[in-house]
C-alpha cells in the first residue's frame, strides 16, 4: 500500500511517500522560519498562505523524486490536528481533495501520533510497548504506548513546554528565531559549574513536568549579568539552562521506564535533536539492558514521513480496505492524544 502524507499544522510543509513493503520511498520539507524571523516567532495567517502555496509544487516534487504517478498511491494521510487552524485546513483541504477525486481512502492523523511513531522509520526501529517522551516547542509528555493507537499518558507539563522554555530563554539572551537550537548551540561554549539553575518538579511524586519558574530563574539570571554581559558569561548561563531542562526530562524518563518496567524509551519531537540531551540519556542507561531510540535529526521536527507511516500503519490494521473519501473534513486544532 502507498501513502502520500500531508503534513501542516505549523511552519512546515512535509510531503512523503511511504510503501508498507520498501518504507520510506521519498519526502520533502518546506520551512518557513526565514519568513516568520522578522516577527520573532509564527504568525498564523502568513503560515496558512504559505501551505497553499507550497504543498502541490511540493507532492509534484516527490512524485518526481520516487518516479511515482499519482494515480499509483493508495491512500492519502494529512494531520487534521493538534495545530494552527488555518495551517491545519490547508492539508486536510488539499488532501481530502485529491482522496476524492481519485476515490481513494483518506487517513486523518493525530499530528503527535506522528511523532511517537517516527522512531518506527529508523533501522533498527522499537518494539511495541515503549515508553516514548515526546519533547517540542508545544508539548512534553511522557507516554506509555501500547500499540498503534494506545497511548496511555504518565505526565506531561503543567505550564510550559521545553521546547518553548528555550525559545523563551533564547530570546531573553538576545539569540534570533527560533532559538532553541541557537542557545544549545550556545551553551556548547559553556564553562560547566560557573551558574546552577533549580531543576523544577525533579524530585515530585509524579512523571508531569514545569519549566515557567526555570524561565523565569534564567531571566532573573540574565538581568543580573545584563552589565557585563559577555559571550562566555551568555554561553555560561545557556549551558546552565539546557543542563537543568535535561536534568529533569532524563530522570523523569528513567522513572517512567521504572514504573511501566519496559525496556525501550523512544524519544520523538524537536528537542529529541538536543545532543546534550541524548548524551545524558545514554550515558544514565548505558549497562541497564534499556535501549533508547531516537529519529533521525531530519525526522525530529514536523515532517510528512511521519504522517505517511502513521496513516500506512493504520491502513495495516484495518481489516477490508476504508472507502474514498466523500469530499467532506474536520480539523481538531486541539485534541487530546488519549482520545484516538
Amino acid at each position: 500500500m502507498l501513502v502520500l502524507g500531508i503534513e501542516t499544522s505549523c511552519d512546515e510543509t512535509g510531503i512523503a511517500l511511504y510503501d508498507t513493503r520498501r518504507r520510506l520511498l521519498g519526502h520533502a520539507l518546506y520551512s518557513q522560519v526565514d519568513m516568520h524571523r522578522d516577527y520573532g516567532g509564527v504568525v498564523p495567517e502568513l503560515a496558512s498562505r504559505d501551505h497553499i502555496r507550497r504543498v502541490l509544487p511540493l507532492v509534484a516534487q516527490v512524485l518526481e523524486q520516487t518516479n511515482i504517478s499519482l494515480e499509483a498511491i493508495d491512500a492519502i494521510a494529512y494531520t487534521q490536528g493538534p495545530g494552527l487552524a488555518g495551517a491545519l485546513l490547508t492539508g486536510a483541504s488539499i488532501g481530502n481533495a485529491l482522496a476524492f477525486a481519485r476515490n481513494i481512502p483518506v487517513l486523518n492523523i493525530h499530528h503527535l501520533e506522528g511523532h511517537l511513531l517516527s522512531p518506527l522509520l529508523s533501522d533498527p526501529a522499537p518494539d511495541f510497548p515503549f515508553v516514548a517522551l515526546l519533547v517540542s516547542g508545544g508539548h512534553t509528555q511522557l507516554m506509555h504506548v501500547k500499540g498503534i493507537g494506545q497511548y496511555k499518558l504518565l505526565g506531561e507539563t503543567v505550564d510550559d513546554a521545553a521546547g518553548e522554555a528555550f525559545d523563551k530563554t533564547a530570546k531573553l539572551l538576545g539569540l534570533d528565531y527560533p532559538g532553541g537550537k541557537l542557545l544549545a548551540d550556545l551553551a556548547t561554549q559553556g564553562q560547566p559549574g560557573r551558574f546552577r539553575l533549580p531543576r523544577p518538579m525533579l524530585n515530585s511524586n509524579d512523571l508531569n513536568f514545569s519549566f515557567s519558574g526555570l524561565k523565569t530563574a534564567a531571566a532573573l539570571l540574565i538581568n543580573k549579568h545584563k552589565q557585563k554581559a559577555s559571550t562566555q558569561t551568555r554561553a555560561d548561563i545557556a549551558l546552565a539552562f539546557e543542563d537543568a531542562v535535561t536534568d529533569v526530562l532524563v530522570k523523569k524518563s528513567i522513572t517512567a521506564l521504572k514504573i511501566t518496567r519496559l525496556q525501550q524509551l523512544v524519544v520523538a519531537g524537536g528537542v529529541g535533536a538536543n545532543s546534550r540531551l541524548r548524551q545524558k540519556l545514554q550515558h544514565h542507561l548505558a549497562g541497564t539492558g534499556i535501549v533508547v531510540f531516537f529519529p533521525e535529526l531530519e525526522f525530529c521536527t514536523d515532517n510528512g514521513a511521519m504522517i505517511a507511516l502513521a496513516g500506512a500503519l493504520r491502513l495495516q490494521q484495518l481489516n477490508e480496505k476504508p472507502p474514498g473519501s466523500d469530499g467532506s473534513f474536520t480539523i481538531k486544532a486541539r485534541w487530546n492524544l488519549e482520545d484516538l
